[in-house]
């Protein structure tokens, strides 16, 4: 299989960028380069003010919420979605939580910014990831299923985009490459899974770890930013993968009906249940196993983006993650345990 890696960018220390969103504190005037997320008017309690900008600033580090008091609907001409702005800002607390006020901004020119200092990338080692990967395709015994990802993995326009794109715009793995750490951290969990239950169909549930997210490569947009594709918005990566399987699938000579129908069961069912996308439960040993593993992995890496983000603030918990309901615990900062902070559940 050819190798479509390229060198990950070094790590960046802010220059002209600006101060990281992560060292912005409450007082601070500052002057730096965002990416202007989910920009939107809201009218002021008094209607006759007007509106006003409300709008996240977005680094690779982290987001803050920020306001455009004043001529609103100017700025609501210049910036849109998931665009870099050049911003002079004063941070302050507004019920508790860092806000930005921007006093003046302006779009950002061609040669100002970089990528790798606006969207964050996988911390793991892209060769190793890739490497997984091409080995678990190649281990593949099952002729239609080995034909099936090599569609995929032996396409260089396929796979080099399986290794640059993330794997959501928020949530879990919500960097580039995310998709890559996503497909390689599933394919380690699965190991002592297969060995616990002999079972389980080794071939297929590879073939679902690899090829349940494959649609994510249409639902997703990124450049500045990460943001959600027209596609992506109007079907969703779960029916665009089942699609695009089933397109490779029709092109391959000879492959078995009942195979068909086994694979694109993993990646409609994945979800695991209705209300979370899934258009079918899971009714195979191979699909309850890809569901469990997928949730399971999808958590532990939001978890530990929550975590890390307080801890980085030098906070013992995270902020209240409405999704979630509840705080994280990050640990004590000072290295005190539970009991010794006097906490009680």
């Amino acid at each position: 299989m050819t190798s479509v890696l390229t060198q990950k960018p070094d790590a960046v220390c802010p220059g002209e960028k600006g101060p990281w969103i992560t060292q912005i504190q409450p007082g601070d005037t500052f002057i730096g380069f965002y990416v202007a997320r989910n920009p939107r008017l809201d009218p002021f309690r008094d209607p006759s003010k007007g509106k006003y900008m409300r709008l996240l600033l977005v680094d690779r580090t982290g987001w803050v919420q920020a306001r455009i008091w004043e001529d609103a609907e100017r700025a609501a001409e210049e910036i849109t979605d998931s665009m870099p702005i050049k911003v002079d800002g004063v941070a302050e607390l507004y019920n508790e939580e860092l806000q930005v006020q921007i006093r003046r901004f302006r779009l950002a020119r061609e040669g100002e910014i970089r990528r790798e200092d606006l969207v964050n990338s996988s911390m793991r080692d892209l060769e190793q990831m890739w490497l997984a990967v091409q080995t678990a395709v190649k281990h593949v015994q099952d002729p239609h299923l080995s034909a099936l990802l090599r569609y995929f993995f032996e396409d260089i326009s396929i796979a080099g985009r399986i290794i640059e794109i993330p794997a959501a715009r928020v949530i879990h793995h919500a960097y580039m490459s995310g998709l890559l750490e996503h497909c390689y951290e599933l394919l380690v969990l699965a190991q002592p899974l297969l060995e616990l239950y002999p079972e389980i169909d080794r071939d297929l549930l590879i073939t679902g770890i690899l090829l349940h997210d494959i649609g994510k490569l249409d639902e997703y947009d990124y450049d500045y930013d990460i943001s959600v594709s027209d596609a992506g918005k109007l079907i969703g990566h779960v029916v665009l993968s089942e699609q695009m399987v089933s397109r490779a699938i029709n092109v391959i000579e000879g492959f078995p009906k009942r195979r068909e129908h086994e694979v694109l069961h993993l990646i409609v069912s994945h979800h695991g249940r209705y209300e979370w996308g899934a258009t079918r439960r899971p009714k195979s040993l191979e699909a309850i196993a890809l569901h469990h593993l997928d949730n399971l992995d999808a958590q532990v890496n939001r978890f530990n983006l929550l975590l890390q983000t307080a801890r980085e603030g030098g906070k013992s918990w995270t902020d209240y993650d409405r999704m979630l309901g509840r705080m994280l615990y990050a640990g004590d900062p000072n290295g005190l345990t539970l009991e010794e902070n006097g906490y009680i559940e």
